[in-house]
């Protein structure tokens, strides 16, 4: 009997429009505007470790509601009671929360694309009618997992959340696009990220299996991607600054000669593609 190989899960949620000619509406409140799919990488073998401490938390705070990172942050909807907490209790709360999130041994990773830079780079280059922005992260997003994988000698499980019928078509359409035929970008460009086969990718990914707002590890990735995208702004942002400085990114367990073919990947931020490090709110 064939014994299966040790797995990476990667859990994804996403984050802003993935529209790239949207109609601009209300800004949040950080000003910034993009679009991003990604969250956090587990081995099968710690999701038990990091279920406990997600249960512990949640359990502490008599919280009932998925733990949903723009909730949090803006203190409505399912964590409107938090308005209601005296200021020491609230910084309990969040250094509490942000100590759950480092405690579960993950790893933080995504796809972030700048709407704005995204749009003055391809949309006349695509006659006014670029890629949906979900096809272009996806990709990244999951090859670059699909390489942490590889150099584990695992296997990788895609686990994006639930969304709609056919948003979710979408993400198993370029689930299955990548083992048939790779990535979808133009080969004579992608030899500066190394661009996986689709042989490489049908011999890594296990499986896709989509997942509720309910799951802690979906609910785990939520709260790492918006840090994520923030520090594509700006560096100092405390969440991201304090990920960073544990230890809780890719970046943090990558050579810094192998950040352009598989740490996160900040897309159409500047003309050399690195992320801005500009001041912005925490």
């Amino acid at each position: 009997m064939n014994e299966v190989a040790e797995t990476v899960n990667f859990y994804l949620d996403d984050s802003g429009t993935r529209h790239p000619n949207r109609k601009p509406g209300k800004r949040a409140a950080h000003g910034y505007d993009w679009f991003a799919l990604g969250g956090i990488l587990i081995r099968d073998v710690d999701e038990e470790t990091a279920r406990r401490l997600h249960s512990d938390f949640v359990a502490k705070w008599e919280i009932t509601t998925p733990l949903h990172s723009a909730e949090i942050r803006g203190k409505n909807l399912g964590f409107l009671w938090l308005r209601d907490l005296e200021k020491s209790k609230l910084e309990s709360f969040y250094e509490e929360l942000y100590c759950m999130m480092r405690d579960c041994p993950v790893i933080g990773l995504a796809a972030v694309i700048d709407r704005a830079g995204y749009n003055t780079r391809y949309s006349e280059k695509y006659d006014g009618n670029p890629w949906m922005l979900c096809k272009t992260a996806f990709a990244v997003a999951v090859e670059r997992a699909s390489k942490y994988a590889i150099a584990a000698n695992c296997k990788l499980r895609v686990n994006p959340e639930r969304c709609n019928k056919a948003e979710d078509a979408k993400l198993k359409s370029y689930y299955e696009d990548l083992i048939n035929n790779g990535v979808p970008f133009p080969k004579g460009g992608d030899a500066k990220y190394a661009a996986l086969s689709p042989e490489e990718f049908r011999s890594t990914l296990y499986d896709f299996k989509l997942k509720a707002k309910s799951s802690p590890m979906a609910q785990l990735a939520d709260l790492y991607l918006w840090p994520v995208c923030m520090g594509g702004y700006h560096k100092g942002n405390r969440p991201y600054r304090r990920l960073f400085e544990d230890g809780k990114l890719i970046e943090c367990v990558l050579s810094p000669d192998q950040h352009d073919e598989r740490a996160t990947k900040y897309s159409c931020f500047d003309k050399t593609e690195e992320p801005k490090n500009t001041k912005g709110p925490d």
